[in-house]
């Protein structure tokens, strides 16, 4: 069994692990931290506790004072500091985070994650009462400061974004109480699931998988194949359900009280706060793409399901490949060029700063026991640069992943200029530059595909992609609404679990997919449930919104790309609204969704022709 070598935590290059889809670069984390046991992690982790300390000593219970005097006053000081502390904290637990995410598995990263949340943890809560404390202060009192003070000024866009939690701020000590507490409460629960996750094996005619490459085996060209990839993952689903609806249960409870405390209405409510995004512009989202559902996801199974030769398709059968699909494996390298080529196409620019994460190691490509399954792109902090952690094994899926999370490293490169506090982007316009990498890659190889049969194959792997970014999302969406719903009666049981799933997967997928026995505990392994309750809904959101604004990008004559470049450096600056206009989109209009999803059923009635 193969472990993460400790050159990975090295000052000396990253290697890479060598395999039959060639040379798969391993992260080199040595621009955070030269190691676990490094010096300098141990010093910012001690200037981290002791300069929290000292700013709350200096800052606390003056910011109203400051705020209104006549002369201008020191909050611009305030803010420097305030960031240059969130900077730090930010960059020890961005380099924990990756280092257990490199292997969960391992005792002593595990410690070292859990040591330093604990500490960080406890840092920050000497800084709480400063986003507290300014919110206390008067409208007209922060205008004018903000119209004063230059330094403070600068961060305008951080202060009335945060002036719009005022209504669901408690009292600082429950604040502080809620903060501290989160460590051995959901933080925790987090951090179970994570563990439990990493540590099951599907056990497929005497081999033990790990997760990623039994979920490989459900795209595999043999129906046999899937078939028992399928029920190895319900049968260790099943064995271990119990745990995964404690999880579910008391995390769902954890929110309804925090909820509860902060006067939110509706269970979503917290999340659309967070994303910036108005709940009647989330709901016209999930009710058009509900009410899309027999004409994308229904027609298109049927279809599928006709190619493959059956009446119905299996659920293990959703994702199987078309008989025109190439069943080649796709090398690294071979990868690699094919999204920088599409890149470049749209942009030198753009293929530039995504070649930079091939060139330093800043990619984690390998399988490997222990590590994090899915794929994610992680921000650090402006001060390093982003992070990608992939789970490549050559499909054509792990192409088009590798083309999203350089999209969302391309983002996080270009909104790192407007500084710790305001770099991060909304949920809402997060998947923005990811879907769009995408596309750009979709469109390039399709533009270069002349046979016929091939052309098939991409549509319609293409519009599975789209199928699961958008109905299959919304899907998840109602389920957690269904979910964190009911659970305010009680607590659930594992069946009602699996009655929520099979309900939102069956409305979803359409008659021409069967729900087989088991299926209905495959709610367990969607780690969004657990760290991001709602996030889902932002990738359908994303989709829809790359949709109508890469038809804007095929329509213009010049002038997009810089357009898109200033929406992707605006980074957590400016609305959704306020990004969109320049492209003569609005996402408050109930027609901008028919667009995005109407790009989805223009593909498959593409499909249908050439059938």
């Amino acid at each position: 069994m193969r472990t993460v070598s400790d050159r990975q935590f090295a000052a000396a290059p990253a290697g890479h692990a060598s395999t039959d889809l060639g040379d798969l670069p391993e992260w080199n984390l040595s621009d955070l931290y030269s190691g676990m046991d490094a010096p300098e992690l141990k010093r910012d982790l001690d200037k981290a506790a002791a300069d929290a300390v000292a700013f709350e000593t200096s800052w606390k219970g003056t910011l109203a004072a400051e705020a209104g005097r006549e002369a201008q006053g020191k909050l611009g000081q305030a803010m420097r500091e305030y960031e240059a502390l969130e900077d730090l904290v930010g960059r020890i637990v961005s380099y924990a985070g990756l280092v257990y995410a490199g292997d969960t598995s391992d005792p002593k990263r595990a410690k070292l994650y859990g040591d330093i949340q604990e500490k960080m943890t406890d840092a920050s809560a000497h800084l709480l009462f400063f986003a507290l404390e300014l919110n206390q202060i008067d409208d007209g009192v922060i205008e004018k400061a903000l119209a004063t003070d230059a330094t403070f000024g600068h961060y305008k866009p951080w202060i009335l974004d945060l002036r719009k939690d005022k209504p669901f701020q408690l009292e600082d000590r429950i604040e502080q109480l809620f903060h501290e507490k989160s460590i051995t409460g959901r933080g925790a629960w987090n951090r179970l699931f994570d563990e439990t996750m990493t540590d099951l094996r599907f056990d497929i005619d005497g081999e033990a998988l790990t997760l990623e490459p039994t979920l490989n085996r459900l795209q595999n060209a043999d129906g046999e194949v899937r078939r028992k990839a399928s029920e190895a993952l319900a049968a260790t689903f099943s064995k271990n359900i119990r745990t995964f609806t404690l999880i579910t249960n008391t995390l769902s409870k954890d929110k309804e009280i925090s909820d509860r405390w902060r006067g939110f209405v509706d269970i979503a409510d917290s999340r659309h706060l967070a994303n910036r995004v108005e709940r009647e512009v989330v709901d016209a989202l999930a009710s058009a793409v509900r009410d899309a559902y027999p004409r994308l996801s229904h027609r298109y199974y049927a279809m599928k399901a006709r190619w493959l030769g059956m009446d119905v398709m299996n659920h293990w059968d959703r994702n199987a490949p078309l008989p025109e699909t190439p069943q080649a494996t796709i090398e690294w390298s071979d990868a690699r060029d094919t999204v920088l080529t599409a890149y470049n196409r749209f942009s030198p620019q753009m293929a530039n700063i995504a070649r930079t994460f091939f060139d330093r190691n800043w990619i984690d490509a390998p399988v490997r026991p222990g590590k994090s399954p899915g794929a994610f792109a992680h921000p650090t902090v402006p001060s390093v640069h982003p992070y990608v952690l992939l789970n490549y094994m050559g499909k054509p899926r792990d192409v088009m992943t590798l083309a999203h999370e350089l999209g969302h490293g391309v983002h996080q490169v270009l909104a790192g200029g407007q500084g710790t506090l305001m770099a991060s982007t909304p949920l809402t316009l997060a998947e923005t530059a990811s879907v769009f990498g995408e596309m750009l890659t979709f469109r390039s190889l399709l533009d270069q595909t002349s046979d016929r049969r091939e052309r098939k194959a991409m549509l319609a792997q293409k519009v599975e992609d789209m199928i699961n970014t958008v109905v299959r999302q919304i899907a998840f969406y109602e389920f957690e609404r269904k979910v964190h719903t009911e659970r305010k009666n009680g607590e659930l049981t594992s069946d009602q679990l699996g009655k929520f799933w099979l309900e939102v997967q069956a409305e979803s997928l359409g008659p021409a997919i069967k729900l087989r026995e088991g299926y209905e505990t495959f709610w367990t392994y969607i780690p969004h449930f657990i760290h991001s309750p709602f996030y889902v809904y932002a990738y359908a959101f994303g989709d829809c919104l790359v949709n109508s604004l890469y038809a804007v990008y095929q329509n213009a004559e010049r002038g997009f790309q810089e357009k898109y470049f200033d929406m992707l450096r605006a980074g957590g600056t400016k609305h959704h609204s306020e990004l969109l206009k320049p492209f003569g989109l609005d996402a408050t209009d109930p027609t901008f969704w028919q667009i995005g999803l109407g790009v989805i059923s223009n593909l498959i009635d593409e499909l249908e022709a050439l059938d």
